[in-house]
């Protein structure tokens, strides 16, 4: 108890000569940060995040306004109902918006690699069925030429803190335009054979989670797992820190 006592009363001090010092700013909220010590993004920011929650389409993870809205014998929204998807199931920890948005960025532009870790916290607890009995975790890659400019690839950062291995099992094998520069229609064509298997990697009757920090209309998704189910896995899953939500009901 004594040390907990000292550790805490230390943090303080620490936090407070932090502040007064080098007068920190969340890098979600731009608000001064008054604990330093425990990362780049304020307690309140990480407090304001709103998860999804039930009911979800049991394959993409969209938030639904009502069960009524699902496929009365699958929980499947009326989108995945009428689409065959190579992703069994997908989900995340909210909607890429607000808060969560922020903080994704300042992990992935402004280089906070520790935010890899409490956003992987976040997606275990949203994604604990996604990982359920999953073998192993696989970051969508960077193709090398982004990979060099950014200095790292954040799905592969938050894959190492996920409740399962990870291997590097995919490579990009050429540069692609942002997807979020692309409109909807062209993103599928914008990732198709942007992948491969690399040399070595056996993934022959595995449980594959993809994991990415964001899934806007799922292609870059659905190009992986099209790679990973053609060298013999036998089930491709996704998780990501965030997602953008189909607004159709």
């Amino acid at each position: 108890m004594q040390n907990i006592v000292a550790s805490a009363f230390s943090r303080k001090i620490i936090d407070s000569f932090l502040s007064i010092v080098l007068a920190p700013v969340c890098a979600a909220c731009d608000h001064p940060l008054d604990e330093p010590t425990r990362g780049p993004v304020c307690q309140s920011c990480w407090q304001q995040i709103k998860p999804f929650t039930p009911p979800l389409c049991d394959v993409c993870g969209d938030p639904r306004q009502s069960w009524r809205t699902m496929s009365v014998e699958f929980n499947i929204c009326p989108r995945c109902h009428h689409r065959q998807h190579l992703v069994s199931r997908a989900r995340a920890v909210g909607e890429y918006d607000g808060t969560l948005r922020a903080v994704i960025h300042a992990l992935k532009y402004d280089g906070h690699r520790s935010l890899a870790r409490p956003l992987a916290r976040l997606m275990t607890v949203a994604g604990a069925s996604v990982l359920r009995d999953a073998d192993v975790a696989v970051p969508v890659p960077l193709h090398r030429s982004r990979k060099r400019t950014r200095g790292f690839n954040q799905a592969a950062e938050i894959a190492r803190y996920l409740a399962i291995p990870a291997i590097p099992a995919l490579k990009r094998t050429r540069a692609t335009t942002s997807q979020t520069d692309l409109p909807a229609e062209a993103r599928h064509a914008n990732v198709r054979n942007a992948f491969t298997l690399r040399r070595g990697v056996e993934v022959k009757g595995r449980v594959l989670v993809l994991v990415d920090d964001v899934s806007t209309t799922g292609a870059t998704l659905e190009a992986c797992a099209q790679v990973l189910l053609d060298a013999g896995a036998r089930e491709v899953r996704a998780l990501t820190a965030a997602r953008v939500v189909s607004r159709l009901r």
